[in-house]
């Protein structure tokens, strides 16, 4: 139908002529009220939004030399974000010194990886990033 035609067709009906697929030969359009059309999209992105879950990532930071009461603490602490159903970014820092001994980031982190065996998996494993060995955990 002509494009003229079409829209007065859509003003003695009270309607608007909305374009479906501009992409297709010849462009489809509708006779709709486009007034409607724009809060039905409105509700249905606002309840796909309330149906979209939203992963929380939580980090706990450690030091190479750190104390056997502070490791516990803070492996305790990741536990409780664990059970919260967060990921975590575990983080070992180095300063310093400390870049040249990263075997003990590394046995620190297998620390972690034994504190943390039943309530945690490894989602991306120890890289170093800088002065930093960064893992990726998520709950069980």
């Amino acid at each position: 139908m002509p494009t003229l035609k079409a829209i007065e067709e859509a003003e003695s009906a009270g309607l608007d002529l909305v374009e479906v697929s501009p992409k297709a030969k010849p462009p489809v359009c509708r006779l709709m009220d486009y007034g409607k059309l724009k809060y039905d999209q409105k509700k249905k992105d606002q309840s796909n939004k309330k149906k979209q879950h939203v992963i929380k990532t939580k980090e706990v930071r450690f030091r190479p030399r750190i104390s056997q009461n502070d490791f516990d603490t803070k492996i305790n602490r990741a536990k409780k974000f664990l059970e919260q159903g967060c990921h975590l970014k575990i983080t070992v820092m180095f300063r310093g010194r400390e870049m040249a001994r990263q075997d003990l980031g590394e046995i620190l982190v297998k620390r972690i990886y034994d504190a943390l065996e039943g309530s945690a998996q490894v989602e991306k494993r120890a890289e170093m990033q800088g002065n930093r060995f960064s893992i990726m955990m998520k709950p069980v």
